[in-house]
């Protein structure tokens, strides 16, 4: 891509680093900048800067946080007894955004991958344990995702907690609403006939 200003180049090629973004988009998002009013790029890349350098890691369940403690883990409001293990703070909002869980979180930064070298000591999975231990929750949900890696962790966290009193759960698999048997995979079909539901 020929472009006429090395100024325009760079910021082209740093912004095309993000995912989903290409050469193109990069350009067009260079240009919309340059067409908007110099505070506005100003305000952007100080927001960028203060992310980078202020942002926190909640020092409870590990989710990104303003301060030592997430918002979730200050609310009173919140179901003390019950944790939902996730992957990422990604997963972590998907779950907020439903809007139908009150409890409370851990991430674990990963997913036990050997093929990746990432081992069970790489993840906050001895936070979890010592959390487990001290706050005594009546429940953990494993929301950890339909993959060899996600059952692999799900596993062992499970194996780890087995000599508390708390209730293990995983998050029900199957078809999606308004998804057709015929183009369900064999793997999906399976589990949802494994994990069927009485009809009330």
């Amino acid at each position: 891509m020929q472009l006429p200003s090395k100024l325009i180049e760079n910021a082209v090629n740093e912004i095309a680093k993000l995912p989903s973004i290409g050469k193109k988009t990069a350009l067009r998002l260079v240009i919309h900048l340059l067409k908007q009013d110099e505070n506005y790029t100003q305000s952007l890349s100080e927001a960028l800067v203060k992310l980078r350098q202020e942002i926190k890691y909640c020092k409870k369940c590990y989710n990104i946080a303003d301060e030592d403690l997430c918002q979730i883990c200050l609310a009173k409001n919140r179901d003390q007894d019950i944790i939902c293990v996730v992957e990422s703070f990604k997963d972590l909002i998907a779950i907020e955004n439903t809007g139908q869980y009150r409890g409370l979180y851990h991430v674990l930064g990963g997913l036990i991958a050997p093929i990746e070298n990432i081992s069970p000591e790489q993840l906050r999975i001895k936070e979890l344990v010592q959390r487990v231990e001290h706050e005594k929750p009546k429940e953990i949900i494993l929301a950890l995702s339909a993959s060899m890696e996600g059952d692999t962790t799900a596993f062992y966290i499970s194996k780890k907690l087995t000599n508390f009193d708390v209730k293990i759960s995983s998050l029900a698999r199957g078809l999606p609403i308004g998804g057709e048997l015929e183009y369900a995979d064999e793997i999906t079909l399976g589990r949802s006939l494994m994990t069927r539901v009485r009809v009330k």
